[in-house]
C-alpha cells in the first residue's frame, strides 16, 4: 500500500478505475480527512495529469455545498488529494445499504442543497459531468450535504462529444444525460448535469433509477430513447409536482428541462413548504433489493404549475431543428425500409448553414427508437474535404475506422464473432483492408500478403473486398447507416464505389448524403454518378432544404429568450430580414447581437430585453453573412485557418 508520511489511513472507504479512497487523519492534529489515492505507484503521465485537473477543480470551490480541498500529497511517483472529512456517507449507500430511511421532507431537504451547490458549480462555468448518488455525500446528523468527484469536470461552457464505445464514456451510465453519450444531435453543456440530478433524485424517490440494465448498450438506448415512468406512478405517495419535476429533469432534449439549478431549487422550496404541514403523512415506498418498503397514504398536496422562476441567465440558442418534420419523417421511413431489408439512398441538399448535416444527426435518437426490439444499429459518418479530394476512399476510412474503435471496445466474445464474420467475407484478401485500416489487425489477426496486380486489376480488387467488406456489417441484426458529408467534394473511386452499393442491391444499407447544390453542375463527377444509379432503377430521394419561415424564426426567437411568441415577433422579423432565414447566419447574428450587447438578460425583472432600433441600425449582419460565406467557401469549420486570414480584429470579433 502507498503511504504518506503525513497522514495515516484508517478505513478503506471504496475503489475507482484510477483510484483508491480511504479515511484516516492528518499526523500533526488529528484532524480526520479522506485520502483519494493514485492506486499505481508509477501512474502514467495522463493519469497524473488528469489528478492534478481533478485538484485544482475542486479548489475553485469555497462553498459549504462543495467537498473542500485540504491539498495534494506526492509520495514517490503518485499522488494523493487530500479532501475533509464532515462524517458524511455517500447517498447510494444511505439509500441502498439498509439503514437509514429517507422520508420525503429530508430528501426535500437534501435535494435544496444538492441543487444550491449545484448552481454555484454552474456559476463558475463548471460541468461537473458526474452527478450520481455516489457522489453526493450526507452526514444525518449534521444534516451537512456535499458534492464530491471533480474527476472529470470540465470549465469549458459546451463540449461537443464524439460517438465512443459504451466502455470508454466518461462518466456514470446510469445517470448519463443523452447528449453525454456521444450519440445526440446535440452540444453538451451544464443542462447534462441536471438531467443527472433528475436520475438522481428519481433513486432518492423511489429506491432505484429509472433504468434498471447491466446491459450498456441497452441503457444508452435507455437515456436516448425511452421514457422513465413518473416517480408518482411508481409510488402514489410522491407528490404530483415533485414527481412533474423529476420528469422535466429527465427529459431527452435539454430545452425541454429545467435551465438553470435555481428555478429547480425554487420549485423544490415550493414542495417543501407545501408538504411540511403533512409531513407524517408521507412514506416512501422504495424497492430495494426486491424487498417493497410499504406506503401510507399521502395527504393532498396542492398543485403547481412547475418552471415558473426557470429562466436562465446565459444565451442559449435551442439546439434543436426547426420547420425540418416532413424532412425528418422522409428520412426516418427510409431507414423503415431498409431495416425490412433494403438499400437505399438519400441525398440532402441546399445551400451552405442551411442545417443539412445538422438535419442528419438530428435523426439518429428517432431511428434509435424505431422497432426497438432491434436496438444496436450502427451510425458512422465522414466528411469529404476539399483540399483531400486527391486520397481516394478517405471518408469510407474515416468512417469505418468509427466502427472498428467501436467494436474493438466490446468484449472479448463479441470481438471473437467479428473475427469470425470478416475472416469470412474477406477470404485470403484481408490485408487489402488492413492497408487502409490498420486497425481491422487487431480484430482479424495478421493477413498473409495479397499478389501484385496491375493497376486496373488492384483497382476491381480492392472495390470487391470492400464491398464485402462493408456488407459484413449491414445485416437484419445492426442495419448500417453511412452519412457522407460534403459529396460535392468526392472524389471519383469514392463516387464508384457509392454506385456500386446502390446498383448491386445491398441489404439493411442505408446511405445518407450531404452537398450544396449550388456548388455542383451537370457536368460534375456527383451529378453524373447520380444519373448513372437513377438510370439502374434505383430510388434516390432528394431533399433539398430552404430557408426557415419567419413564423420558424420566430418560434426559434422565443424558445430562445423565453418570452411569448407575440412578444418576439418584431425581433424575429428583424432576424429573418438580417439573415434570410438561413439557420446558421441567424444563430450568428443572435451571438452577434448579444456580444454588442443590443440583447441583455435583466436580472431585476428577470427577462430578456432587446433595443429593436438599434438592431435595425446595425450594419454587422452584412459582415457576419460576408465572414460566414467565405468560412463555407474554403470548404471547412477551421478556426485556425480562418483566423490566419487578412481579415480586421473587428470582424473577428463580430463573428466569435
Amino acid at each position: 500500500m502507498i503511504t504518506f508520511p503525513n497522514y495515516t489511513t484508517t478505513t478503506h472507504l471504496n475503489d475507482g478505475s484510477y483510484s483508491t479512497v480511504y479515511r484516516g487523519y492528518r499526523n500533526s492534529d488529528n484532524l480526520p480527512i479522506v485520502m483519494k489515492i493514485l492506486k499505481k505507484e508509477n501512474p502514467l503521465p495522463v493519469e497524473v495529469a488528469r489528478f492534478r485537473r481533478e485538484y485544482e477543480m475542486t479548489k475553485m470551490f469555497d462553498s459549504d455545498g462543495i467537498i473542500k480541498v485540504i491539498g495534494l500529497e506526492k509520495s514517490g511517483n503518485t499522488l494523493a488529494i487530500v479532501l475533509e472529512d464532515f462524517g458524511g456517507e455517500s447517498i447510494y449507500r444511505h439509500l441502498h445499504s439498509g439503514g437509514i430511511e429517507l422520508e420525503l421532507p429530508e430528501i426535500l431537504k437534501i435535494a435544496i442543497e444538492i441543487t444550491d451547490a449545484l448552481g454555484k458549480i454552474h456559476q463558475q462555468n463548471v460541468m461537473h459531468k458526474d452527478i450520481t448518488s455516489h457522489n453526493i455525500v450526507w452526514n444525518p446528523e449534521t444534516k451537512q450535504v456535499k458534492i464530491i468527484d471533480f474527476g472529470i469536470s470540465t470549465q469549458l461552457p459546451r463540449e461537443t462529444l464524439l460517438i465512443k464505445s459504451v466502455n470508454v464514456l466518461e462518466g456514470t451510465l446510469a445517470y448519463m444525460s443523452p447528449e453525454q453519450t456521444g450519440r445526440m444531435n446535440r452540444s453538451m453543456d451544464y443542462r447534462t448535469d441536471l438531467y443527472s440530478l433528475g436520475i438522481t433524485l428519481y433513486e432518492m424517490l423511489t429506491g432505484n433509477p429509472p433504468f434498471m440494465t447491466k446491459d450498456s448498450m441497452e441503457l444508452v438506448h435507455s437515456h436516448i430513447a425511452r421514457l422513465p415512468i413518473p416517480p408518482d406512478e411508481v409510488n402514489p405517495a410522491i407528490p404530483k409536482p415533485l414527481s412533474d419535476m423529476v420528469v422535466k429533469l429527465t427529459s431527452k432534449m435539454a430545452e425541454d428541462r429545467y435551465q438553470s439549478a435555481f428555478g429547480v431549487k425554487y420549485d423544490l422550496i415550493q414542495c417543501l413548504n407545501l408538504i411540511l404541514p403533512n409531513s407524517n403523512l408521507y412514506s416512501i415506498k422504495r424497492t430495494i433489493n426486491d424487498n417493497t418498503v410499504e406506503t401510507h397514504n399521502r395527504a393532498s398536496l396542492h398543485s403547481f404549475v412547475i418552471g415558473q422562476k426557470d429562466i436562465s441567465d446565459r444565451l442559449r440558442i435551442p439546439q434543436k431543428l426547426y420547420g425540418r418534420e416532413a424532412e425528418m419523417e422522409i428520412l426516418i421511413s427510409g431507414f423503415d425500409s431498409v431495416s425490412s431489408g433494403g438499400c437505399k439512398l438519400v441525398l440532402v441538399t441546399g445551400q451552405a448553414g442551411i442545417g443539412k448535416t445538422a438535419l442528419v444527426h438530428e435523426v439518429q435518437r428517432p431511428i434509435g427508437n424505431r422497432n426497438a426490439e432491434n436496438a444496436r444499429r450502427y451510425f458512422i459518418s465522414g466528411k469529404f474535404d476539399q483540399l483531400k479530394k486527391s486520397v481516394p476512399y478517405a471518408p469510407l476510412i474515416q468512417a469505418f475506422r468509427q466502427l472498428i474503435h467501436y467494436i474493438l471496445a466490446e468484449s472479448d466474445a463479441e470481438v471473437a464473432n467479428w473475427k469470425e464474420k470478416l475472416l469470412a467475407a474477406l477470404g485470403p484478401n484481408g490485408q487489402v483492408i488492413v492497408d487502409v485500416i490498420p486497425d481491422v489487425e487487431l480484430i482479424i489477426g495478421k493477413q498473409p500478403a495479397v499478389p501484385e496486380l496491375g493497376p486496373v486489376e488492384n483497382f476491381n480488387r480492392f472495390n470487391y473486398v470492400f464491398e464485402n467488406f462493408i456488407t459484413t456489417f449491414a445485416s437484419k441484426e445492426h442495419p448500417l447507416i453511412i452519412f457522407l458529408d460534403d459529396l460535392q467534394w468526392a472524389d471519383s473511386a469514392s463516387l464508384k464505389l457509392i454506385e456500386m452499393f446502390i446498383t448491386v442491391r445491398a441489404s439493411y444499407l442505408y446511405l445518407i448524403g450531404v452537398y450544396r447544390d449550388n456548388e455542383v453542375d451537370a457536368a460534375s463527377p456527383l451529378t453524373m454518378t447520380i444519373e448513372e444509379i437513377r438510370k439502374s432503377g434505383a430510388i434516390v430521394d432528394n431533399l433539398n432544404l430552404q430557408p426557415l419561415s419567419e413564423n420558424h424564426v420566430n418560434q426559434l426567437i422565443s424558445e430562445t429568450f423565453y418570452c411569448d411568441p407575440e412578444r418576439s415577433k418584431p425581433l424575429a422579423a428583424l432576424c429573418f430580414s438580417k439573415t434570410r432565414g438561413n439557420p446558421f447566419f441567424l444563430s450568428q447574428f443572435i451571438h452577434s447581437l448579444y456580444r454588442e450587447c443590443l440583447i441583455e438578460f435583466n436580472g431585476n425583472l428577470g427577462i430578456w430585453e432587446w433595443n429593436e432600433a438599434k438592431i435595425r441600425q446595425t450594419d454587422i449582419t452584412d459582415n457576419v453573412i460576408e465572414l460566414i460565406n467565405l468560412k463555407f467557401s474554403w470548404g471547412v469549420m477551421d478556426s485556425e485557418r480562418f483566423e490566419n486570414s487578412r481579415i480586421s480584429e473587428k470582424s473577428m470579433v463580430i463573428l466569435f
